[in-house]
């Protein structure tokens, strides 16, 4: 069972970083945070529930994304990864 949740972590950590690299090129392309936020949600899988936030600047777009992996392990979890990515904003 602990193999199987270290799996599941990994796996959000994963999605979670492929979410926010998404979310933050949408966003500094000129899509603004509404392109960005729907790049990192439909760059993570659904069933992990993903947060997804990102802030355009000037030179830079961070982008946030937080997912929630369930836990298999009785009494323990969920657990809450979040990733960041920063891309330049295109002018």
């Amino acid at each position: 069972m602990a193999a199987i949740q270290l799996g599941l972590i990994g796996y959000g950590i994963n999605q979670a970083g492929s979410g926010a690299r998404a979310a933050a090129r949408a966003a500094s392309q000129q899509g603004g945070p509404p392109a960005g936020e729907a790049a990192g949600r439909a760059a993570v899988s659904g069933w992990l529930d993903p947060s997804v936030d990102p802030v355009s600047g000037p030179d830079l777009t961070t982008a946030t994304v937080t997912v929630r992996v369930p836990g298999v392990i009785p009494l323990f979890g969920p657990y809450e990864v979040t990733r960041h990515a920063t891309m330049p904003t295109d002018d």
